[in-house]
């Protein structure tokens, strides 16, 4: 062997041990969530009812704005602490009579603030809203949420009760998904909204740095609000995130309450979960530029570094995944054996993470579990288990297929398995786009359902998240796309 041999080969290994990060950093953050028990902010909390302004954008949301203001006013807070600012961004359907109606029926504690020059986006929106509440003495807290979103009778009394600590900023809630009748994306959604809440966030308390405040829940104190500026970032698509860093940084704590409960319509298709997400994806890819002084350095929750690992290993996942496919792929050529061995022991750490992540997210929301467990199961998709009974039981397809009539495996077969098993990681992103394809094709829509949950949500995820980071290096235009409503939202 020669040296240059054993160096490639040790790269190799290094390439599929490197991609193991981010199921190490699920695993971390997941071990954290029972330790949430113990260590969270509900000891500091207290009964606090400060005068609260909610700051609603609407841009043609005539279906959903009505019944989210008739929560907002049935919402078990005293009624003279509590007003609605609805910014109209120069709606052209029925969205300013809908407001209207809504303002006569309740003078004084609903307002319809409209844009005649809309079209800049949600944080211009948004600051319209919030230069109109600080105008007035009156609003101690202000809490910006989205047009279509049901808060819970009691979820705003939850989240107020962290402002009774002087030392915190912001507080955010549990944005559940809430459609009626939920298709197989927004099942998805529901599930994975549980991860990357109910459990991240949990586990973001006890670590003492949150990543995003819910941008359709979050609850400023009036103290925070002014010392961020008065206004939030228009500079990049992820301005609750950059919010979030900023007060953070500033020296205030966000704090997340998963019992304040928030229900949410989410995409039910993939084309519209793609547009989302290309956004929110292009807008963590410009905050962490924008905040590239802060990881990993001492001095500020956010530069923790179990939080920058945490951070990091979603923002870079299609790379781990891109590694892993080198590695094996590269072991495969060069040692064939180690390649089997590596690729056993590496399934079998991430068969481990993916029964203890899916069983600790079924059991932290019981509602979520019962509509989406099918989706929690399959959420790395069905292709990922069929290569994980290959990791486990190789002779699948390496010498006989058995119940398959005997059928044997010639070696240029094997050679298709085992790469095809190889680069699954990588393989199952390049399938996410036919997912989508097939969904915007009439003739394969029907194939489009059965191939997302072959391929799994976390590889369409990743795919997604890499086509931004591509439209993002090649300077495309950063649009604030609006995701369309229905109000389909549980009641």
């Amino acid at each position: 062997m020669s040296v240059t041999h054993d160096v490639l080969v040790a790269l190799c290994v290094a390439s599929v041990t490197l991609a193991m990060v981010p199921v190490a950093a699920g695993v971390y953050q997941y071990v954290l969530v029972p330790v949430h028990a113990f260590r969270n902010h509900l000891d500091r909390a207290a009964p606090s009812l400060p005068r609260v302004v909610v700051v609603v954008p609407a841009w043609n949301e005539g279906a959903v704005i009505g019944a989210s203001i008739d929560r907002l006013m049935a919402l078990e807070y005293p009624p003279d602490r509590l007003r609605v600012v609805v910014v109209d961004d120069a709606s052209t359907d029925d969205t300013p009579d809908v407001v209207r109606a809504k303002a006569a029926a309740h003078p004084g504690r609903v307002v319809h603030l409209r844009r005649e020059q809309g079209g800049q986006g949600k944080a211009h929106t948004l600051n319209h809203g919030i230069a109109h509440a600080l105008a007035d003495d009156w609003m101690q807290a202000l809490l910006i949420m989205d047009a279509d979103v049901i808060y819970r009778p009691d979820s705003l009394r939850r989240m107020t009760r962290h402002l009774a600590d002087e030392r915190v900023g912001a507080v955010t809630a549990f944005i559940r998904e809430g459609s009626a009748h939920p298709g197989a994306v927004s099942r998805f959604i529901g599930y994975e909204y549980v991860t990357a809440q109910a459990a991240a966030r949990r586990a973001q308390n006890v670590m003492g740095a949150m990543a995003c405040l819910a941008g359709g829940a979050q609850l400023h104190s009036r103290a925070n609000l002014e010392a961020i500026g008065g206004a939030v970032d228009t500079s990049t698509l992820a301005e609750d995130t950059f919010t979030t860093f900023l007060t953070q940084l500033d020296g205030r704590r966000v704090v997340f309450d998963g019992s304040a409960v928030v229900l949410a319509e989410e995409p039910d298709s993939v084309a519209a979960l793609w547009k989302q997400r290309v956004r929110w994806a292009r807008g963590n890819a410009q905050i962490t530029n924008r905040f590239s002084h802060v990881w990993m350095r001492p001095g500020s929750p956010l530069g923790r570094f179990d939080f920058g690992l945490v951070w990091f290993s979603v923002f870079l996942l299609p790379l781990f995944m891109t590694l892993a496919t080198l590695g094996f792929v590269g072991l495969y050529l060069l040692e064939p054996d180690v390649a089997r061995a590596t690729f056993g022991r590496w399934w079998a750490v991430g068969v481990v993470a993916y029964v203890f992540i899916t069983t600790t997210g079924l059991l932290i929301d019981r509602d979520t579990a019962r509509r989406s467990w099918f989706e929690a199961l399959t959420f790395p998709g069905l292709g990922a288990l069929v290569v994980i009974s290959a990791a486990f039981w190789p002779m699948w397809w390496t010498e006989t297929v058995p119940g398959w009539f005997d059928l044997h495996l010639l070696p240029v077969g094997v050679t298709a398995w085992t790469l095809v098993f190889y680069s699954w990681p990588v393989l199952a992103m390049v399938l996410a786009w036919g997912v989508r394809a097939a969904e915007t094709t009439r003739a394969l829509r029907w194939l489009s359902r059965p191939l997302l949950y072959v391929v799994g949500f976390g590889p369409v995820l990743c795919a997604i998240t890499l086509d931004a980071y591509v439209r993002e290096w090649r300077g495309a235009a950063a649009v604030w796309d609006k995701t369309e409503k229905t109000g389909r939202v549980l009641g």
